[in-house]
């Protein structure tokens, strides 16, 4: 029997009912192609060879590479700031706090495993593509009402006295997110590969809730 032709991809107007999901598929494959090779290393028909479409659906979408980019940081990247910080977080003490953090920054990643990658590359590091487009969508104030927690706790004795309550945002971003972006790297070390993300979680809340426990008094014999 003669082989069939494999199905042409959609070219030209998509039609409504296949618009949204053409879109999607897009900005999914996007952030995917990023977390792996870089903003400057994903090209627009790289993209579209990901999402299965043809690299005409880019410019009928977004009309150029920068109006990808910002939809790429505004409908994927802000929903993992919007998953960790999006809805009211405990204020009862600042061990409480960070590991709520914690926990919801590692359930995030769960759902939105490009994270991490991305937020190393292309948000933290200088030069990062997409840190100015991420800065308005930082969570400006969690990180004033973490500062404050931390140092109201300070003060009353229940945090160590060498705790800097405005390092706290940066310090639990980076032993939260840091394991998962470099995985890569460190799961080829020996002893580490059979690490997974429930270990990850429980060493990166227990290193912070720790530093933020106070020092104990040595008892005078």
């Amino acid at each position: 029997m003669p082989r069939k032709a494999p199905p042409r991809r959609r070219s030209g107007r998509p039609r409504l009912a296949d618009g949204a999901a053409a879109r999607d598929a897009l900005l999914d494959a996007a952030v995917a192609l990023i977390a792996e090779r870089g903003v400057a290393g994903t090209s627009s028909a790289e993209i579209a060879a990901r999402a299965d479409v043809t690299p005409a659906m880019i410019h009928y979408y977004f009309r150029k590479r920068e109006a990808l980019l910002d939809a790429v940081v505004d409908e994927r990247l802000a929903r993992f700031v919007a998953a960790v910080f999006g809805s009211p977080l405990p204020e009862t003490s600042a061990r409480d706090l960070v590991t709520a953090i914690v926990h919801r920054v590692y359930a995030a990643a769960a759902r939105m495993p490009w994270m991490p990658p991305i937020w190393i590359r292309e948000i933290v590091s200088d030069g990062g593509a997409l840190r100015s487009r991420m800065l308005e969508h930082f969570p400006a104030q969690a990180t004033l009402r973490l500062i404050d927690i931390v140092a109201r706790d300070r003060k009353a004795g229940r945090v160590p006295a060498g705790i800097e309550p405005r390092l706290a945002f940066v310090t639990v971003a980076g032993v939260a997110m840091l394991p998962l972006a470099v995985r890569s790297l460190w799961g080829r070390l020996p002893g580490l590969a059979g690490l997974d993300e429930r270990a990850l979680e429980t060493h990166a809340r227990t290193v912070r809730t720790a530093g933020l426990a106070p020092a104990r008094k040595e008892r005078r014999t």
